[in-house]
């Protein structure tokens, strides 16, 4: 979008909502930008990055609940009108009833389009689901459809619904699983599990086979779309699929679990698949309860108090379903991902900032991994020596309460306590992000 625009995004705290701002904010993209939510910021586990991109002066904060129609009209009042209105908001969570779904997906999605055509937005920006069929082959946007969880089945009824809206301007995109800065619900669930087999130090078995499609996409390049299709008249009323190039496989993502853990995994096929499948439910139970008791030590361990990561996993994540998506109609549109395929190296990044954020908590209360994860973390990171010694300067800048704990990887990621040897290499990166963080 070449001029500056006014931004209101629903459901702004979330993952996908806090990059955006993010995303807006780096590129100066926004002239102004109001976030609407229903949880707080302060709640919100933002890392030190995002909560800089909130406090930015272009940002506004309307605390509102999507599911009332008073406080969906006070989210729209403004002296001139929102250009876009991005739609990240929805019910996400998996095990609820249906009458919960159609009220925190297909109504609060029509509520805030009518809203958004009464106000005679340039564009109302639907972010749906990519688990439309289960195919080998690329499943295409003009493709039969088939959701295989129920928010899938209700992201498609408020897809429909958004045909029926006069004078609604719109564009769907339904993205591949999305990872990145903040994730909580993408890979990190299997990287949680991850940590859970290393602190048991147990081979991590996976259902089905490693050719399972999980077509991925990072929030940045989801972000880079939602402005791309917002900017064109050709994407007036059309659906996109949001995905990498990488063709990712669960086996993919095992494989960079496996290496920052150092542990190791089995796939469970054939007849032991076969099983699984007559009381799916029961196996479902029996994974978490295996989880959970070490998942609770490692938290305890780390006192850890609160966090929003969980080493329960609902059934739907761990469906024997396809999620195999073609990007072919948004290439068309000029679309370049930044971010091709997932690698070790991103998912480090991401995970780092992260865990940097979060043991700088005064109170240490809000956490994400154990001390055990960023050894880990350490003796795995890339061999880059820049990559090191930034991931270093991170821990020391933003964990200045936990020295202890920070020298304890240093030295085991460079064998030597004299802080002088490791940053004089990398001064200049030193500066720069200094200079960054406290602009």
């Amino acid at each position: 979008m070449p001029d500056k625009s006014s931004y209101l995004i629903l459901g702004g705290c979330g993952f996908i909502g806090r990059n955006l701002v993010q995303y807006l904010i780096d590129n100066d993209l926004a002239s102004t930008i109001r976030i609407v939510d229903k949880v707080l910021p302060a709640l919100a586990y933002l890392n030190k990055i995002h909560d800089e991109s909130f406090k930015n002066p272009i940002v506004e904060f309307v605390n509102a609940n999507l599911l009332n129609k008073n406080s969906v009209e006070k989210a729209f009042q403004n002296e001139t009108p929102f250009d876009y209105v991005i739609n990240c908001a929805a019910e996400t969570k998996y095990g609820l009833t249906d009458a919960i779904y159609d009220e925190g997906i297909v109504n609060l999605t029509t509520t805030c389009a009518k809203l958004a055509a009464l106000h005679n937005a340039k564009r109302f920006i639907e972010i749906s689901c990519g688990r439309m069929a289960s195919l080998k082959t690329p499943h295409k946007e003009s493709d039969a459809t088939d959701p295989w969880t129920p928010i899938a089945n209700y992201k498609l009824m408020a897809e429909k619904s958004l045909s029926t809206i006069p004078d609604l301007k719109y564009t769907i995109l339904r993205p591949g699983i999305v990872y990145g800065l903040g994730d909580k619900t993408g890979i990190t669930p299997r990287l949680v599990v991850g940590s859970i087999y290393k602190h048991m130090d147990e081979t991590m078995k996976i259902l089905w086979n490693r050719n399972l499609m999980t077509n991925t996409v990072h929030v940045k390049d989801l972000c880079q779309a939602i402005c791309l299709v917002g900017d064109r008249e050709d994407t007036l009323s059309q659906v996109y699929n949001v995905v990498d190039v990488g063709c990712t496989t669960q086996g993919h993502i095992n494989d960079i679990v496996s290496e920052i853990f150092n542990i190791s995994t089995s796939y469970i096929e054939n007849i032991f698949s076969a099983l699984c499948k007559l009381d799916f439910d029961s196996v479902i139970e029996e994974i978490n309860d295996k989880h959970s008791a070490p998942w609770a030590a490692m938290c305890q361990k780390s006192n850890v108090t609160n966090t929003p990561l969980s080493s329960f996993l609902h059934k739907e994540y761990l469906y024997e379903k396809n999620l195999n998506l073609d990007g072919t109609k948004l290439a068309q549109l000029g679309f370049n991902c930044q971010y091709p395929n997932v690698t070790k190296e991103q998912v480090l990044e991401f995970l780092i900032v992260d865990v940097a954020v979060v043991i700088s908590d005064s109170d240490c209360e809000i956490g994400d991994f154990s001390e055990e994860f960023l050894v880990s973390v350490a003796n795995q990171s890339t061999s880059s020596s820049k990559y090191r010694f930034v991931f270093i300067f991170l821990l020391l800048y933003f964990s200045y309460p936990f020295r202890k704990q920070c020298l304890l990887i240093i030295i085991l990621m460079t064998g030597t306590k004299n802080l002088m040897i490791i940053i004089l290499p990398v001064l200049d990166e030193v500066q720069y992000i200094m200079q960054h963080v406290s602009s």
